[in-house]
């Protein structure tokens, strides 16, 4: 694996910086934590579906731009940068979902609005405390015509406020199957929970609601693909925060000064922003090996549990160091420091934290899982 990025992806990069500077500047990452804000964010979604981003890993036959993972990797680093709204992540994720597991049927219908913005999607086919866990939640019974009825509670549902689809998955006997699902359906109610950050989740609770023909049946290790793939993407997430706090941190440490010189000067300054550039590398280069292989057709657990225990572990570290290098100024809300540390420990705890992930770890090297 060459963990340099190819000129093409700098430049999609500096691009996506750009970009998110112009429509997600921080005035619009504060306004959404208002009570009442539009989470819709319709310009920044418009420029969004007009770059391609919520295309970028599906084919151009059903609308997207025929990248890869890694273009997508790409993307979620610099959304970590910027704060990007999280419903960017999950409609994304919805999209990536359908396309992995869902038939051509399926991909032809659903997935054109998806990546050209006209739909907003969500998921619920993980564990929000254990991404490992991709047992389904809902139970599904025929209902005539093609149609099933689903019943069951799908926890810790990202954004479904403003999705028009969620991806679920429900067990009918032996078989686990796909569907697609209206939120709003009749028989289906949802319930906020209390979420730090900005971040919006709900509880939804399906009373025998109606749901079209199903996908199709989907394995275990399938969804584990799909939700290896959403860990890693939401690992370089998190090495995107870090990126941002750091650079704040190393401009700060320039500006304020102690005994007439700058505190960037003082070994112990420079020791602190030294350890947070070497955890951040670690992080980076784990979460990159880990859509590596996921671009290439692997489940790749072991390589996702790295990512995520690298990437968690610094993310908590370079936000608490960056706090400590700021001093007291650093926890005041009107600075804008703790809008990256709540985004920071919000990412490295959703899908399973650091600890989670090592248990991922030890299960794959025990069952001897490919490498």
């Amino acid at each position: 694996m060459d963990a340099r990025p190819t000129a093409e992806r700098r430049e999609f990069a500096s691009a996506v910086r750009a970009l998110l500077a112009a429509e997600n500047p921080v005035a619009l990452v504060r306004g959404l934590r208002e009570p009442g804000a539009d989470r819709a964010t319709p310009a920044l979604w418009k420029a969004l579906a007009e770059a391609g981003v919520f295309g970028l890993a599906i084919s151009p036959e059903y609308g997207g731009s025929g990248g890869s993972l890694q273009d997508l990797a790409v993307f979620y680093t610099e959304a970590g940068r910027a704060l990007c709204p999280t419903t960017v992540h999950s409609t994304v994720v919805a999209a990536l979902a359908i396309d992995r597991l869902g038939p051509p049927a399926a991909k032809a219908e659903w997935l054109a609005p998806l990546t050209s913005g006209s739909v907003r999607g969500t998921t619920a086919l993980w564990g929000a405390r254990d991404a490992a866990v991709v047992a389904p939640v809902l139970r599904a019974d025929p209902a005539g015509a093609g149609r099933w009825r689903l019943t069951g509670t799908a926890d810790y549902v990202a954004d479904a406020d403003v999705a028009d689809l969620i991806v679920v998955s429900a067990a009918a006997g032996e078989r686990t199957l796909l569907f697609v699902a209206d939120p709003r359906a009749t028989g289906v109610t949802m319930e906020p929970l209390a979420m730090a950050g900005g971040h919006a989740a709900f509880t939804l609770r399906f009373d025998g609601a109606t749901a079209g023909d199903a996908l199709g049946e989907v394995a275990p290790t399938g969804l584990r693909r799909v939700a290896n793939a959403a860990v890693a993407l939401g690992s370089l997430d998190l090495v995107g925060v870090g990126e941002a706090v750091l650079e704040r941190t190393v401009d700060y440490t320039k500006l304020r000064h102690q005994f007439d010189r700058p505190i960037a000067s003082f070994q112990a300054a420079q020791h602190l922003v030294a350890n947070m550039h070497i955890a951040l590398a670690a992080a980076r280069l784990a979460a990159h090996s880990a859509v590596f292989w996921l671009a290439r057709g692997r489940t790749a657990t072991r390589e996702t549990a790295i990512a995520r225990m690298h990437a968690a572990t610094a993310a908590r570290l370079v936000t608490l160091d960056a706090h400590q290098l700021h001093g007291g100024m650093g926890y005041v809300t009107e600075t804008d420091l703790h809008l990256w540390t709540e985004r920071a420990r919000l990412g490295s705890t959703l899908g399973g934290g650091a600890d989670v992930a090592a248990g991922w770890l030890e299960e794959s090297m025990e069952n001897n899982d490919e490498c």
